[in-house]
């Protein structure tokens, strides 16, 4: 399997109102610049506004069938983890290369071990600056997409009690409490406060929190976080982001059902964290096609892949970030690459049946097995 040219594979993704596609037809031809060979799955990225022809004309090969991709290719990219009936594809022979938040989900770690399969987590991997260069960018459009989620279920006929997060002279504005600030957490405030709301950011960390009053504007409002101070702030919120993040591992239930009987009826919950289980006790996962639910009175919007609502700007940005990680594993395979790039060997999550994300093994309460016994450095 580490060989060079690995052959591509690029599935249509299933999960529900996923509209982005891991490649841009610019991508593949690229990789067929380099004297790759990429296969996509029919109508791959129409979703996305790319033709099939586009992806024919920059060099890729069209199959029709999720089996059939597959079957024929040795590196198979997405954007989202593999759904049920994606299973049955998984093999030993297979490298698998998405975003797949495998803490918040013990019936995938168990397919993918079973199978034997290599997976690499796009939400893990890292730079030479500790940033997350594929998760980043995904979050800076759930954070700016939660602050309009948020306004928009504010209306009365999406269930909201009815504030106008702008307000108006004399009336007040929205209140939206934003819990991490990290960078879902930023691009939900910046935007908020934007649109006019009045903003309360809440993170354990107070350099953190030193930068954005810095960077953010006067309606925008930095509180350490504690259960104290979080249970205070969300009495008035109109408004409630979830936005904590530990990278491969569960998110933290940093909201309780007990805090949001308190919070005002019709308030919305936009959790972003849901995708690595969710911030609040009574958060669980909806979808694009029916987003939101009510729960002590709160509405609850947990889609847990919100960026594919926007799947051109999302493809674009996906692309742009996976493309230099993804040609050396093409060309070079996959032992050799990581060798050469640490960072990206810290997206290893399964290899030969063996579970090596750490984090996600002490959330699912699987064996570890470190990475340097399976791959020494």
């Amino acid at each position: 399997m580490d060989t060079a040219l690995l052959k591509v594979g690029v599935p249509r993704e299933i999960k529900d109102g996923e509209s982005r596609v891991a490649l841009t037809p610019s991508a593949v031809k690229r990789l067929a610049a380099k004297g790759g060979q990429v296969y996509f799955q029919k109508n791959a990225g129409l979703a996305a506004g790319f033709l099939d022809q586009e992806y024919i004309k920059a060099g890729a090969k069209r199959v029709v069938s999720s089996a059939a991709l597959w079957k024929e290719c040795d590196l198979i990219v997405k954007i989202k983890e593999p759904q049920p009936k994606e299973y049955k594809f998984f093999k030993s022979d297979k490298i698998l290369f998405c975003f797949i938040h495998l803490a918040a989900n013990k019936k995938l770690a168990r397919a993918l071990l079973k199978s034997g399969i290599t997976t690499i987590a796009a939400e893990s991997v890292s730079n030479k600056d500790n940033h997350f260069p594929m998760l980043e960018p995904m979050s800076e459009i759930a954070g700016r997409m939660a602050a309009i989620v948020g306004a928009y279920h504010q209306m009365i006929p999406s269930r909201g009690r009815g504030v106008l997060v702008c307000g108006l002279p004399g009336v007040l504005p929205a209140h939206v409490v934003v819990v991490g600030a990290g960078t879902v957490g930023e691009h939900a405030a910046k935007i908020a406060s934007g649109l006019g709301a009045q903003v309360t950011i809440l993170d354990t960390r107070q350099e953190r929190l030193n930068f954005l009053d810095e960077i953010l504007p006067k309606n925008v409002s930095t509180l350490i976080a504690t259960p104290e101070s979080l249970t205070q702030t969300l009495l008035s919120a109109d408004i409630i982001i979830g936005a904590v993040l530990i990278p491969g591992a569960k998110a933290p239930r940093l909201i309780t059902r007990k805090m949001l009987k308190n919070v005002p009826k019709g308030s919305i919950l936009v959790d972003v964290s849901i995708d690595q289980g969710g911030i609040a006790e009574t958060s669980r996962p909806t979808s694009h096609s029916q987003p939101t639910y009510i729960e002590e009175g709160i509405v609850h919007y947990c889609v847990p892949n919100m960026p594919g609502a926007y799947g051109r700007t999302a493809t674009a940005a996906f692309t742009n970030a996976i493309l230099p990680y993804l040609e050396p594993l093409m060309i070079q395979g996959l032992i050799p690459t990581f060798k050469r790039d640490p960072g990206f060997a810290e997206g290893l999550t399964t290899f030969s049946g063996k579970l090596v994300q750490k984090m996600a093994a002490e959330s699912l309460r699987l064996p570890h097995t470190p990475r340097t016994d399976l791959i020494p450095d």
